[in-house]
């Protein structure tokens, strides 16, 4: 038995400045759906959710919430004029019984609920408006980009809650696997139409395929047919006659109907040229330790970073991985310790701040003006890789249009400031990738060119990124940043780093139940160690633990390696593979070997 409809959308037509962006568009969200809203960035899925929430009023068609109904909107940019703190906003269709549900979500979402809004930052209170939701648990939420200015574990908290609630919810996402992992249909926005599948996000690349391969078929059939009558119209002269006008007003027909197909929006023509081949040692960091207000950042810190290295940073919000990128990328000098950069080293750097742009400035002086890019004597040209390029035509790459070009950056959708700031990093020939927050408002094809770049970039990339997804494809060295000056190299992604974590944890999860040694054998341990220094019996100590971990990272690499794909699928993974591989086989040796002379020295005293 269906479920009773919590929103319907009927016949719905709205134009902004002259430009249809939905013509007769229907549909229906019924209790406890899961739905994935997705299109192209600028395809009006944000103004098609504001529409469904009631903030938007469509030029005509109906919008109806049966009554008793409830439907709820998280608000990208909440106005919380009025309130003295996040929590008082967050709290305030809430009743004085209910003031909980503010303060579990505000744990889950790591915002401060007695923060004042007027020292409160975007992010947080996009989080503030996300709490506000889910703690009033509308029949239906409707979720605008919730996994922005989340860190990992904000995402898996909200991820859970989702997971386990009944009431309905339509999100839009710029995260695979949040979108994969809750959603069991999809609303596909195309061209102004909406289309829906029972399946989730997971299978959504499939039906879209299938859906675009279908409509090129149909428009080719529909080429020949008129190109066949077209013929017929311009030879035959029998065409003339009275009984063949049928035939010419279905030409006429014919045509109409081509014409009236809305081209499909191609992909952002992304390219991404490596500069001069930079020292094989990139970074070498030695004993990094630094510090901001009294707040431990990183502490003795090692590591080298190899050309071809493609080095995520994971952590909470507010740990230091921006901070820790500038200092290995030689922007922050540390307060100890040393960064060596190697030889021949060129930059480019992409702003999750989204500082390179100038929001009053147009998108063509924002490229014709850059200084990196600005060719001389030219006033509508832009350098793009060593080649001038017309502006307008390379802004195009990035699916602008010739109108948006005079428009001010202000104009601009989340999504398309992230494509011109692309357009501005991916013009410089580089060897070093810095990005801080890269897929933040891309949509999902944007995204997977992006991946394509950096796997075939011949440099090195250093990112930062909450997107699981992104990262499993795209890194090959994890550094896990977890408060305290704790920053540690893990081999692989964000599931590698998951998989190695839990390794390291159960060799001590087995130990706790360890029966205890007899009081004379502790007696005569503490004895034969006492003649060991404090710092070889702290090692001695250590090292079993360190043994351990390294056993099971080396098992872990070597499945990684077994992949029977991976040499010839991912040649840089593997490469990346085998030198973890190496590199912690060595380790193991070199700590067996300490571990025995210890032992030894211990047993001799």
């Amino acid at each position: 038995m269906a479920t009773p409809p919590l929103l319907q959308l009927t016949d719905v037509s709205l134009t902004f400045g002259g430009n249809p962006v939905f013509d007769n568009l229907s549909l229906t969200v019924h209790q406890g759906d899961r739905v994935a809203l997705v299109g192209r960035n600028g395809s009006g899925k944000s103004t098609l959710m504001k529409v469904m929430g009631g903030l938007v009023e469509p030029d005509r068609g109906d919008r109806i919430v049966p009554t008793g109904s409830s439907v709820g909107y998280m608000e990208q940019e909440p106005d919380l004029s009025g309130f003295e703190t996040l929590g008082d906003f967050a709290a305030s269709e809430l009743a004085a019984a209910e003031m909980y549900r503010v303060e579990r979500a505000s744990e889950g979402l790591k915002f401060d609920p007695d923060r004042p809004v007027a020292t409160a930052s975007g992010g947080e209170r996009r989080r503030a408006a996300l709490a506000k939701l889910m703690a009033e648990a509308p029949d239906l939420m409707l979720l605008d980009e919730p996994t922005n200015h989340l860190d990992i574990e904000a995402i898996s908290w909200l991820e859970d809650e989702l997971k386990s609630t009944r009431k309905g919810f339509v999100l839009i996402s710029h995260d695979r696997r949040f979108l994969s992992e809750l959603t069991r249909a999809t609303l596909w926005i195309d061209r102004g139409e909406v289309r829906r599948q029972e399946q989730g996000f997971s299978a959504f690349e499939v039906w879209r395929d299938k859906a675009w391969d279908e409509e090129d078929t149909q428009r080719h059939k529909l080429d020949r047919k008129i190109k066949s009558e077209g013929r017929w119209a311009v030879e035959g002269i029998s065409a003339r006659r009275t009984r063949n006008q049928g035939r010419l007003r279905a030409l006429q027909d014919l045509r109409k109907e081509r014409s009236g197909q809305i081209r499909r929006q191609g992909s952002a023509a992304l390219e991404l040229t490596a500069g001069p081949k930079s020292g094989k040692k990139v970074i070498d960091a030695k004993g990094v330790t630094h510090a901001f207000a009294d707040k431990s950042i990183v502490r003795d810190f090692d590591m080298t970073i190899q050309r071809g290295d493609r080095v995520a940073f994971v952590g909470p919000n507010g740990v230091g991985k921006t901070t820790l990128i500038k200092i290995l990328a030689g922007e922050i000098t540390p307060d100890a310790g040393s960064v060596k950069l190697g030889t021949n080293l060129v930059p480019a750097i992409f702003d999750q701040s989204r500082a390179q742009l100038d929001p009053d400035a147009s998108l063509w002086d924002s490229l014709t003006q850059d200084r990196g890019m600005r060719v001389s004597g030219s006033s509508d040209q832009v350098m793009v890789r060593g080649a001038p390029r017309h502006v307008v035509g390379y802004l195009k790459d990035f699916l602008f249009d010739e109108r948006q070009a005079r428009a001010p950056v202000r104009s601009l959708s989340g999504g398309e400031k992230a494509r011109l700031l692309l357009a501005k990093l991916l013009a410089r020939e580089s060897n070093l990738l810095v990005l801080d927050e890269p897929t933040n408002d891309l949509d999902v094809e944007t995204l997977d060119l992006l991946q394509e770049l950096l796997d075939d970039y011949d440099g090195t990339v250093m990112l930062i990124s909450h997107d699981r997804d992104f990262l499993d494809r795209v890194a090959t060295t994890t550094v896990a940043m977890e408060g305290g000056g704790r920053a540690t190299v893990y081999a692989g992604g964000w599931s590698d780093y998951q998989a190695q974590k839990r390794a390291d944890a159960a060799p001590e999860k087995k130990a706790k139940p360890a029966s205890k040694p007899e009081k004379s054998a502790v007696a005569a341990k503490s004895d034969a160690q006492s003649a060991l220094s404090f710092t070889e019996k702290h090692r001695l100590e250590e090292l079993p633990a360190v043994i351990d971990r390294l056993t099971a990272e080396i098992a872990k690499l070597e499945e990684f390696l077994a992949q029977p794909d991976l040499f010839t699928k991912e040649p840089l993974k593997f490469k990346k593979g085998t030198e973890a591989l190496v590199e912690r086989q060595n380790a193991l040796a070199a700590a067996e070997e300490e571990w025995l002379e210890l032992a030894e020295k211990a047993e001799e005293a």
